[in-house]
């Protein structure tokens, strides 16, 4: 008699699959006004999961022959990726209404999109891993070209496809000399495979560094970030959003469990690898965005810097670095989603604009947007009290700590701070702009109360985080200690 998996460790990706496809079939036979209904399904959807996986708790499982694994790491990540998702799915109802895309496809492509995120957190195996990331990816693909009546929209889709599956291509090559030199793609066998070995195979050394470039291709990490502001600059603003916050935490994640993980013990290896990544995206995106006169592709470059900085955490290969990204990651989804959800504000004659100069003046007739922009600048520029400052310094003290053993990671500390140096320029030049300069045009009055729930709780949450940092950190250290001890 054939044993049959344990579901139970997997009931939150199974209620999201078969919910996100009742969906679908809702709003393939219902009427043409289903579109914000199945919306709001959507979102509902997305909180009973995260009900789902809080309810499982941090106990460790492994299923489905290795290839699933749930325990603290994943329960506390994927909370962050449904968090993420719901917002943006949020943001996107009443942009859907005004710029005539209200199709129910977008939030059920979202959901997908949501499925494969929480695969990717749980992957155990090489070969789930690769079913959860092109689960997103497939997903993402077409919620980057939704707007098929503009060219840029319909470009992003195309670069970010094409891009995609040279990326894909990469991480399938690592894989396949990972197990041609291993013998397995299981996690757990891969770990005791290197660690039996004085000295790891070349080829699933290689191979880890394939994996790791297909995996940074995902969260625009230098040299692989080329599709990043094109693609943030053509897609719809909300699904823009959505790609800044969500993705970006399960692509993390999936690298945080994969470099601490099965090769745990290749710190040396991989570590330099991590050195450069950081080191390259922290200086071209700061650097890059200076120039920037358009607000998403301000934000595209701001995201490359923010990977940088990310990956400082995860260059120091400590149990507390990796606390530090993870903190770092749920400070900046949430000041990410608050900056687009001020980007959706910016309308006039009930048009988008993307120009940043058009914030001129933005203080004297729109002062409560003009000051949830200053917050979250300031909070992306690390300026303390905001949560912003806490996040770098969380990587910062990771980073410092681990050089005391690796002085080379000194270098990357300097870089980092010069680098949030020159990133407080741009985000600075913003709140000049809001304050100090003379109107050019203003905008319209927010109307959608979806969006202005939305930058009202990010920019709380931005401001008192220094208040209440304690349930975050006690979240992180304790998903960070279920990563080194599983």
């Amino acid at each position: 008699m054939v044993e049959l998996p344990a579901f139970l460790p997997a009931l939150p990706e199974l209620f999201l699959a078969v919910s996100t496809m009742a969906l679908l079939m809702f709003g393939v036979f219902g009427s043409d006004g289903t579109a914000r209904l199945v919306g709001q399904i959507a979102v509902v959807v997305l909180l009973c999961t995260g009900l789902l996986v809080i309810g499982h708790g941090t106990e460790r499982a492994v299923t489905f022959n290795g290839m699933f694994v749930m325990d603290g790491f994943g329960a506390y990540m994927k909370v962050l990726v449904l968090i993420g998702s719901a917002l943006s799915i949020i943001l996107a109802q009443g942009y859907a209404e005004r710029e005539h895309m209200n199709r129910f496809e977008l939030p059920v492509l979202m959901l997908f999109a949501t499925l494969g995120m929480l695969l990717m957190v749980s992957a155990n195996d090489l070969i789930s891993l690769y079913v959860g990331l092109e689960t997103q990816s497939l997903a993402l693909y077409v919620v980057a070209a939704f707007r098929r009546d503009h060219a840029k929209s319909s470009e992003a889709g195309l670069k970010y496809f094409v891009l995609g599956a040279l990326s894909s291509g990469l991480l399938l090559y690592g894989a396949s000399l990972i197990y041609g030199f291993g013998g397995t793609t299981q996690f757990d066998r891969i770990a005791g495979l290197i660690a039996a070995s004085p000295t790891p195979p070349v080829g699933v050394v290689v191979g880890m560094v394939f994996a790791v470039a297909g995996l940074a291709f995902k969260i625009s990490a230098v040299p692989f970030h080329m599709w990043t502001p094109d693609v943030y600059e053509g897609a719809p603003t909300p699904v823009t959003a959505f790609f800044a916050a969500a993705p970006k935490v399960a692509a993390v994640a999936l690298i945080l469990r994969l470099l601490d993980g099965p090769f745990g013990h290749m710190v040396e290896q991989w570590s330099q690898v991590i050195f450069a990544l950081s080191l390259a995206s922290m200086v071209l995106g700061s650097f890059a965005a200076i120039q920037q006169t358009n607000i998403k592709r301000l934000m595209a470059y701001s995201s490359i810097a923010n990977m940088g900085f990310a990956l400082l955490g995860l260059a120091a290969g400590t149990e507390q670095g990796t606390r530090g990204v993870v903190v770092y990651m749920t400070i900046y989804m949430v000041m990410t989603i608050g900056t687009f959800a001020v980007i959706l504000c910016m309308k006039q004659h009930g048009r988008m604009v993307e120009d940043i100069r058009q914030l001129a003046g933005l203080s004297r007739s729109h002062p409560l947007m003009a000051l949830g922009t200053a917050i979250f600048m300031f909070s992306l520029a690390g300026i303390p009290p905001l949560a912003g400052f806490f996040g770098k310094l969380y990587v910062f003290l990771a980073v410092i700590e681990a050089a005391a053993k690796h002085s080379e990671l000194y270098i990357l500390a300097v870089f980092g701070v010069l680098s949030s140096v020159v990133g407080a320029f741009y985000y600075l030049r913003v709140v000049k702009l809001i304050y100090f300069d003379d109107p050019i045009e203003t905008f319209d009055r927010q109307s959608d109360d979806s969006i202005a729930a939305v930058l009202v709780g990010t920019g709380l949450f931005t401001m008192f985080f220094f208040a209440f940092p304690v349930p975050v950190l006690n979240g992180a250290a304790a998903a960070a200690a279920a990563l080194f001890t599983g």
